[in-house]
């Protein structure tokens, strides 16, 4: 294969032109496949799929490094070098294989990635040959000309090149079809991507979520817009197929909650905006690949035709890889849906991890380890960001106690966490120095909240802070949907589950005194939620907006000032029939 940042990374036009180019000669040439009248042949193709790794390249730690299988039992899975093991023996086992990405494969991830801008995650997907991703919301973390480079390459503005002297980018187009510049309505990204295998084509259609604007920073997509998933996966695969393109894949960054279950059960919570596009784009497209909800599960949707096909997603963090095996008639280039396979396989650590990429990640251990090793504070036992059934977790509060205590001077009362942005536990023995013994150290505490937000403190009236918790409740794709933010200490309030959205907060009390309505107050919240992320449009109405510092290190702050610090109590937020 060709590398798609040598031929086609210039633009997104550009790739279109690669890709329907390909297919157009197929076209115009049919005696690429068969052209004598023997009997129809097939090809078996193994698609390898891989989501939300996080830049996770080293094995993670605690309840993200295990897989719990259908028996219930668990087992120790993750890490870049088994990962690539894993990934070298599926391919071993067949003729022809496709490897995948469904988007979050960087951002949100762990130091020995984020401080050099997933630059290390980028070079072990490259050494894996990762051939296609969809983006995810996580692939603009740090906005789209952010993204563009990490595709293209070259040093980061700003910090320059330090993980290697040159960043040479991804040798793989990351896919967004239902992304377009807002000034023109052409593709921000490539929408497509085609790959072939013994002669025939295989067109992949990748996208994020339509959501991504509140999932994200929205200062760093500001020229861009997201469209519907399924009106775009129908689009394209009409225009691949129209292209001479009869096998089809969908990598789509949206998938579903579940019951449980093991790798390859099929236990999605109903009505799901992965089953609903699954269930709900074309006909022509004939395996759907999920991702961002974090789950597992192997299902077999039926098509708008009645068809079968497969969607799946793999976990996150490197633990699961996704297989769909693909028998393609040769002569019509058609799936033959019925001889799809599908399973989700687990990747443990009782294989020899792959040399290559190692080294890789002990170089960015090596690079990253005296920032990630040094020690922050102590901390008494496990501070957990597991919520409770009112939505309240102890390390929520202790980030919003946190970032209360550093912008104090900016006269806040109140401070408040969007639960999305605690990434991790923070565990009392799980030190990379082997301490065990409460130590927190810089990369433990920067797992915990890697995204650096600016923590700003705006003016917010009463009715407005109301209006901001009313909307921990709202109905996304006709779904309803509950974010509960986490509080800092001084903030009472209940909910009740029974009550209309818009009207489930109650009680709300301050310091020990009612709310007031019309009184002015001063509140900290990152740069996402004043920005509106996770919906909370009413913390954009902020007014007197004051800058105070990265909210890592007010984290970091924090547990230096409180040694051997206890997970703080529950019941900030409780609940009502």
């Amino acid at each position: 294969m060709t590398s798609f940042r040598r031929t086609a990374q210039r633009s997104a036009a550009l790739a279109v032109t690669a890709a329907a180019a390909l297919a157009v000669t197929l076209v115009q040439n049919p005696a690429m496949a068969d052209k004598d009248n023997r009997p129809a042949r097939t090809v078996d193709v193994r698609l390898i799929g891989i989501n939300d790794l996080h830049g996770n390249i080293e094995p993670p730690t605690g309840s993200s490094g295990r897989v719990t299988l259908a028996d219930g039992s668990q087992v120790e899975a993750g890490g870049a070098a088994y990962n690539a093991t894993h990934i070298r023996a599926l391919q071993a086992e067949v003729r022809n294989s496709v490897i995948v990405g469904q988007g979050d494969l960087i951002g949100a991830s762990p130091i020995v990635s984020a401080l050099f801008h997933d630059e290390p995650t980028i070079e072990v997907l490259n050494r894996v040959g990762m051939d296609t991703t969809a983006a995810g919301n996580h692939e603009f973390d740090e906005g789209y000309r952010e993204l563009l480079r990490m595709q293209r390459g070259g040093c980061h503005p700003t910090d320059g090149c330090q993980f290697r002297e040159d960043y040479e980018g991804a040798d793989f187009p990351i896919l967004g079809a239902n992304v377009t510049l807002a000034a023109n309505d052409r593709p921000a990204l490539p929408p497509f991507w085609v790959e072939f295998r013994d002669g025939v084509p295989i067109g992949f259609i990748g996208m994020p979520l339509k959501d991504v604007p509140i999932l994200v920073d929205p200062n760093g997509i500001k020229e861009l817009e997201f469209g519907d998933e399924i009106a775009a996966a129908n689009r394209y695969a009409d225009l691949l197929n129209w292209l001479g393109v009869k096998s089809i894949v969908l990598l789509v960054h949206q998938g579903d909650n579940t019951a449980g279950g093991g790798p390859d059960d099929c236990r999605t919570v109903a009505g799901g905006p992965g089953r609903k596009i699954a269930e709900q784009v074309s006909p022509k497209i004939d395996a759907v690949f999920s991702g961002h909800s974090h789950q597992h599960y192997n299902c077999t949707v039926t098509d708008p035709a009645g068809n079968p096909r497969p969607f799946i997603e793999g976990l996150a963090f490197g633990r699961e890889l996704s297989v769909v095996d693909l028998k393609i008639d040769k002569r019509t280039r058609e799936v033959i849906r019925s001889a799809t396979v599908a399973r989700n396989h687990v990747v443990t650590k009782n294989v020899t991890p792959d040399p290559e990429v190692q080294a890789i990640i002990d170089l960015a251990k090596s690079k990253s380890g005296p920032i990630a090793n040094r020690q922050v504070g102590t901390i008494a036992q496990d501070v957990l960001r597991a919520q409770n059934p009112a939505g309240e977790s102890a390390l929520g509060n202790l980030i919003a106690d946190s970032q209360l205590a550093a912008t104090a001077g900016n006269g806040a009362v109140l401070a408040l966490m969007n639960p999305g942005g605690v990434r991790a536990d923070l565990t009392h023995a799980s030190s990379p120095a082997g301490e065990g013994n409460g130590v927190v150290t810089y990369g433990e505490a920067f797992t915990v909240q890697p995204f650096g937000n600016i923590l700003q403190t705006v003016t917010l009236t009463g009715t407005q802070i109301k209006a901001a918790l009313e909307q921990q409740w709202q109905v996304v794709n006709n779904q309803p949907r509950q974010i509960i933010l986490q509080p800092s200490a001084g903030l009472t309030y209940s909910w009740s589950a029974s009550a209309p959205i818009g009207s489930k907060v109650s009680g709300i009390v301050l310091n020990g005194a009612p709310l007031d309505p019309n009184a002015n107050y001063r509140v900290t919240i990152n740069s996402f939620l004043q920005g509106g992320g996770d919906g909370f449009s009413a913390f954009t109405g902020g007014t007197e907006i004051t800058g105070g510092g990265i909210d890592l290190d007010a984290f970091t702050a924090y547990l230096a000032a409180h040694p051997n610090t206890a997970p703080p109590a529950l019941g900030r937020i409780t609940t009502t029939p």
